[in-house]
């Protein structure tokens, strides 16, 4: 089917370029490495390798494919599979709502450290003055209480990140398509001048080796497995409603199947070139795993810092490599800032038929005055509570929803001929994408789930990060439930608009 009154992108390369934008964040240049170095290095490369073939690429070309086929964002496709599975999609919505709040405050965290790299020209050798550099910027409490002071340069910098989000997508696919062409590019071209940096300096060699050469015996940890297939999930952009919305300006004759092969590849390419960034600096300034962090947030503002006080003697060439480094992460946080508003402004605009680019507008207006809260002095504390839902709970149960209504209450043959609807060469195999779809995605997902909960009431008393009662349950379990009631409460606005509903469901029936 098509919609001339919808945009599309234009033409294969962007949109490829586009999802491997969104795909490629900060998650690949920093959780990535930190859970790599967490687990000892090269297992955990195993490991997620193999996620990425069972479950990671079935996933990302299934809702690539739905996408397509519906010209509609997640609320719409999952109610084309079944009026009654529309909520699962809002559910995946509004946590991508809630998680682009934060997110553009980690933008903005970024981007002031570029701006303050100048910084670390004085700071020569001083590692516990380098660490403290992005607290201090923050004036931070690290606690859900202490509101106190607002850090004013922060501010500014989360005002202009939401600004470059709207300009990214303001015209849609259009814009959207007129940016990735720079911002995809720039990062891997940061990450190779610093891979190139971090493999001349002493011992970059033994840091390879323990990223690469797997230690079998970690292959027993349980948690390994799960940070591994947590990390696929994250890392490829996938349940967060941004790949159906990407999927659904796509052109008829898109090769989905080897598309969605290449954007995958590309986003564990760029994940594989950070990790050895991080491995050879850190091993090179005299670091080793045991110094790293699994926390992304904690190794790029404080234990990247300690390490680039360390590069060299001249305080100058370490602010410039800082300024490098911290521009990376503002080129590759911004592709992953504006899909996950491009998701939720496109099943807005599907579901209430307002035009795209005043959606657009008002999503990022209220999303930017949400997003202040994180800036006052418990702003980080918050950050984390509320990250450690959406993405250990949240986004997890999102997709065993979406894996049991499209594997187990739908033809799947009808999703896996839409995959390959175009291809001649490569073909998804239905050995692989049925096996994948109805039975390893929904298992793993599910004791995902199941491990979290039962981790957190065993061995943490049901209180995560040692905040508060309080704290947890309203920036943790009260956003979980809004988000699982977002349908519904989409469902009743609906009814008091008077909003005459489509059967999406004969979208397959074409």
């Amino acid at each position: 089917m098509s919609d001339s009154s919808r945009g599309t992108w234009a033409s294969r390369s962007t949109f490829i370029l586009a999802a491997i934008g969104s795909a490629v964040g900060l998650g690949n240049a920093w959780r990535f490495p930190g859970l790599c170095a967490k687990h000892g290095g090269g297992a955990f490369m195993l490991v997620y390798l193999a996620a990425m073939l069972v479950i990671g690429i079935p996933l990302l070309t299934m809702e690539i494919a739905i996408g397509r086929k519906v010209r509609g964002g997640a609320p719409k496709a999952m109610h084309s599979i079944k009026k009654k599975f529309e909520p699962i999609g809002w559910a995946a919505t509004a946590n991508a709502f809630v998680i682009e709040i934060y997110y553009a405050v980690v933008f903005g965290w970024v981007i002031l450290m570029t701006v303050c790299s100048y910084k670390f020209a004085n700071l020569t050798g001083d590692s516990t003055a380098a660490s403290g550099v992005w607290a201090d910027l923050l004036k931070t409490t690290w606690d859900t209480s202490g509101y106190g002071t607002i850090s004013w340069p922060v501010l500014i910098c989360l005002l202009v990140a939401w600004i470059v989000i709207y300009l990214c997508i303001r015209d849609g696919a259009n814009s959207v398509g007129k940016v990735v062409k720079y911002t995809v590019f720039l990062p891997v071209a940061c990450l190779l001048i610093m891979a190139i940096k971090g493999m001349t300096m002493p011992g970059a060699m033994e840091g390879l080796k323990v990223m690469f050469v797997p230690n079998l015996d970690e292959l027993a940890s349980a948690d390994l497995w799960i940070d591994a297939v947590g990390q696929v999930f994250y890392s490829l952009s996938i349940m967060m409603a941004i790949m159906f919305a990407y999927g659904s300006f796509l052109q008829d004759d898109a090769n989905v199947a080897v598309d969605g092969v290449i954007i995958a590849f590309a986003d564990l390419s760029i994940s594989v070139l950070s990790g050895i960034v991080l491995f050879t600096t850190m091993y090179g300034t005299g670091m080793t795993v045991d110094d790293m962090s699994a926390s992304g947030i904690a190794t790029a503002f404080l234990i990247y810092p300690s390490a680039i006080v360390h590069l060299t003697g001249s305080g100058v060439v370490n602010a410039i490599f800082a300024a490098v480094f911290y521009f990376c992460l503002c080129t590759l946080a911004i592709d992953s800032a504006f899909s996950i508003v491009e998701g939720v402004s496109t099943a807005i605009s599907d579901k209430f038929h307002i035009a795209k680019r005043k959606t657009t507008v008002w999503v990022c207006i209220i999303s930017a005055a949400f997003s202040l809260f994180f800036v006052t002095g418990a702003g980080v504390a918050w950050l984390d509570i509320v990250d450690n839902w959406c993405n250990s709970y949240n986004l997890i149960l999102v997709g065993f929803l979406e894996a049991i209504a499209i594997g187990w209450c739908f033809k799947l043959r009808k999703v896996l001929d839409e995959i390959n609807r175009n291809t001649k060469r490569f073909k998804m195999p239905a050995w692989w994408f049925c096996t994948s779809i109805k039975f390893c995605a929904p298992i793993l997902l599910g004791g995902f789930f199941l491990w979290n909960v039962i981790t957190l009431f065993t061995k943490n008393n049901g209180i995560y990060g040692g905040y508060s009662l309080a704290s947890n349950i309203i920036g943790g379990w009260a956003i979980t439930i809004l988000v699982f009631l977002s349908g519904f409460i989409v469902k009743i606005i609906e009814k008091k608009m008077h909003l005459k509903e489509e059967d999406q469901t004969k979208i397959w029936e074409e």
